[in-house]
């Protein structure tokens, strides 16, 4: 007995051993483009992380839009299998499932650091599981870009007035608030966004902030810059199959999520600097530009129109209204101390 007992213990160490030996290969599909700015980068640092940590246990292949030809369509990928990891953000899957968008952003909600306490602390990240366990999918954190601007405009916005007919490149949840107090939204290509800003087929662009502006020179055409509302936040996302997380060992498990939070931290940090640094360098080389907010009554019917749209898909999605609610009950007592706290110490502080 005690020989067999002895023999099952041997055999037992060495399925261990060749457990550890195994290697995973785990192929991600990222939205963005390797030369991306700032985006373009945590992917690669996700890869370089969780080949080191896994001391060469995983292996990750990276495929981006060039390649695999649907940037918009990671969670579909992760959710069949075609790819075990994804890198994106959530809400660009609000056609298909509108619960998804209040985990990147949403029009007049939280900022970076109001999200990310909500998300971490306030029970957002449980609502996210509730959102993606029907796609089979665990998410982890990837990081926030912060508040975005508000657009590129070619003539100064004074009233609702202006904005009614106004022909806008603006994606998303904001597209549809502005289309609702009379904007024309058009959906035009990345690589001609350029020329139709420059021949007046569009008035205005919205994209995102200086680090990611500067290189595709709306500036150069459109000299208003205006602050923003539609997106205070920008959080992205690691999809991750359920089925290929569910598999490894807890240690490669661990792996996986500290590989994410090291993105996370990397590109919150990095897209501030890049930021700071090039809004230095436009507003150096281009001292044309001025930077606007819209005025009080633009904002009052933007965030009239964009309060309806969420009441009106709330009364629809039980879920829906459960996020919605959520978020909103942090924001209220969030607002208080982000007011008190750091808005009070810029204002008071900044010559």
């Amino acid at each position: 007995m005690k020989k067999f007992l002895a023999v099952l213990a041997a055999f037992g160490l060495a399925l261990s051993a060749n457990a550890a030996d195994k290697t995973y290969k785990l192929k991600l599909a990222s939205t963005w483009e390797s030369t991306t700015p700032v985006l373009g980068d945590a992917a690669k640092e996700f890869k370089r992380v969780v080949e080191t940590l896994s001391d060469g246990r995983l292996e990750v292949r990276i495929d981006y839009p060039s390649k695999h030809k649907a940037p918009f369509g990671i969670l579909d990928f992760v959710k069949g299998g075609q790819y075990d990891i994804g890198y994106t953000a959530s809400y660009y899957y609000k056609g298909k499932d509108a619960n998804t968008m209040f985990f990147t952003a949403v029009p007049f909600g939280m900022t970076a650091g109001e999200l990310r306490a909500w998300y971490e602390f306030g029970g957002g990240k449980q609502l996210e599981e509730k959102v993606y366990d029907k796609y089979n999918i665990k998410v982890f954190n990837a990081g926030d870009t912060g508040t975005q601007m508000g657009g590129w405009f070619k003539k100064e916005i004074k009233s609702v007035e202006d904005l009614k007919g106004l022909k806008i490149r603006i994606p998303g949840f904001g597209g549809e608030v502005m289309a609702r107090v009379g904007a024309t939204i058009n959906t035009i290509p990345t690589g001609e966004l350029y020329m139709a800003l420059e021949m007046g087929t569009i008035d205005s662009v919205e994209w995102v902030s200086p680090a990611f502006d500067m290189g595709l020179g709306f500036h150069k055409i459109a000299k208003y810059y205006y602050t923003g509302w539609q997106e205070p936040s920008g959080q992205t996302q690691f999809f991750v199959n359920k089925k290929t997380y569910e598999k490894l060992p807890a240690d490669l498990q661990a792996v996986i999520e500290a590989a994410a939070n090291q993105v996370a931290s990397m590109l919150n940090t990095r897209s501030f600097f890049d930021n700071a640094e090039y809004w230095a360098k436009m507003k150096a080389e281009y001292p044309d530009i001025e930077v606007r907010s819209f005025p009080q009554d633009v904002m009052d019917a933007l965030r009239k129109a964009s309060d309806e749209i969420l009441d009106e898909e709330a009364a629809k999605d039980p879920l829906f209204k459960e996020i919605l609610d959520s978020q909103r009950a942090f924001l209220a007592k969030a607002r208080e101390w982000t007011k008190i706290s750091e808005f009070s110490y810029i204002q008071k502080t900044t010559k």
